[in-house]
């Protein structure tokens, strides 16, 4: 799978028993349709913050598309980060994207991945 953002090959990562993909040359992350859901968990924190996300028609932001449909995507609105951080989500539901450092805010914001695990993991397989 190619990243959408900078093209480069991506790599699978286990994080927490999930698959997800990497890419090495931006830090960006892709997850499959609730692979976010299995990641983070089955708690009332986790629906929160799903039920945060809501589309921004009015985005200029160039838009990307989706790593397995190849459609555009469209932006959406994290409103449990400050700021708001703008995420990119395929229209036909096959996932999210998540720029480097994204995951980790929206995990902070919402208080979830406090031992900062996910952090962790990429840390140690990609140092510096």
């Amino acid at each position: 799978m190619d990243c959408p953002v900078c093209k480069s090959a991506m790599i699978v990562l286990e994080l927490q028993e999930v698959e997800v993909d990497f890419c090495t040359a931006c830090g960006g992350i892709w997850l499959d349709a609730g692979e976010l859901e299995l990641l983070l968990g089955n708690s009332q924190k986790t629906e929160q913050l799903l039920d945060s996300f809501r589309i921004d028609r009015q985005c200029t932001e160039k838009r990307r598309k989706c790593p397995i449909c190849l459609k555009k995507m469209g932006k959406i609105v994290v409103s449990h980060s400050t700021p708001p951080l703008l995420l990119d989500k395929c229209h036909k539901g096959d996932g999210l994207w998540f720029d480097k450092g994204e995951l980790q805010v929206i995990l902070n914001a919402a208080q979830l991945d406090k031992e900062n695990k996910i952090q962790k993991l990429l840390a140690d397989i990609f140092p510096g």
